[in-house]
């Protein structure tokens, strides 16, 4: 690597090593902690069955912030709600996503300080690449929400560093959210155990291909938007060049 490209990665990790550490753990904590929480629901299956309204709207705050600190993925979430709660819990797993995409963006906001759009924005391509994805930002926000293998939280961290419109982060979660939010939720209505349902869910040969079909369609989606934006930067470049 040349010795000016090294300097700037030095400089990159020493100026954002907060962020880049939150990110880690980001995509480790949540695989922990969710092993734990099944064997804690396995061994005591009756703590979320028949709960009131009250304990209901407690219970969707609780995992509101759970999955904004990382501490229970949202498959996990829409899995467990769709096996204790029923249908009559969906509503509250959907503006959960709501709510823990915000608090996510506000903590991520606090921890980054804006240090790493600072650093990007030394750089002429790299500040106008990143205006680019702003003014794509709905379409970036859906395409990694769609997606059942990108992390909710690491996704509402990285989000964040591009300082997009908090509305637009909060409706376009829940929309992108939504397809998979329905398969898991349903897939956790129609089980019998808790434990198999979180360890291996059962999604049948048609889920699989939900599945995947949603994964494509966030590839191929974010590439296109990627390039779009790539191609408009170094046209702008070249323009005012």
């Amino acid at each position: 690597m040349p010795k000016k490209q090294l300097t700037l990665l030095r400089n990159l990790l020493r100026e954002n090593t907060s962020t880049f550490v939150s990110m880690l753990l980001l995509v480790v904590v949540p695989v922990v902690v969710s092993s734990t929480l099944a064997y804690v629901l396995y061994e005591y299956q009756g703590l979320l069955q028949d709960l009131g309204w009250l304990q209901m709207l407690l219970y969707f705050v609780i995992v509101s912030f759970t999955m904004a600190l990382a501490l229970t993925p949202t498959t996990f979430v829409a899995l467990v709600s769709g096996f204790y709660l029923g249908w009559q819990g969906f509503p509250g797993v959907v503006v959960s996503y709501g709510i823990a995409a915000i608090v996510g963006y506000t903590l991520a906001c606090a921890i980054d300080h804006g240090k790493m759009m600072s650093f990007m924005n030394r750089f002429e391509k790299a500040r106008l690449l990143m205006q680019e994805l702003r003014a794509e930002s709905w379409s970036l926000i859906f395409l990694t929400r769609i997606s059942p293998v990108l992390p909710f939280a690491l996704m509402n961290f990285v989000l964040s560093l591009l300082q997009v419109n908090k509305k637009k982060f909060f409706v376009a979660s829940i929309v992108g959210m939504l397809p998979r939010t329905v398969f898991f939720f349903w897939i956790g209505t129609q089980a019998s155990n808790v434990l198999t349902l979180l360890q291996n869910p059962d999604t049948g040969k048609s889920g699989q291909l939900l599945v995947i079909s949603l994964i494509i369609i966030s590839i191929g989606g974010l590439y296109f938007v990627f390039d779009r934006a790539l191609k408009k930067t170094l046209q702008n470049v070249s323009t005012r060049n």
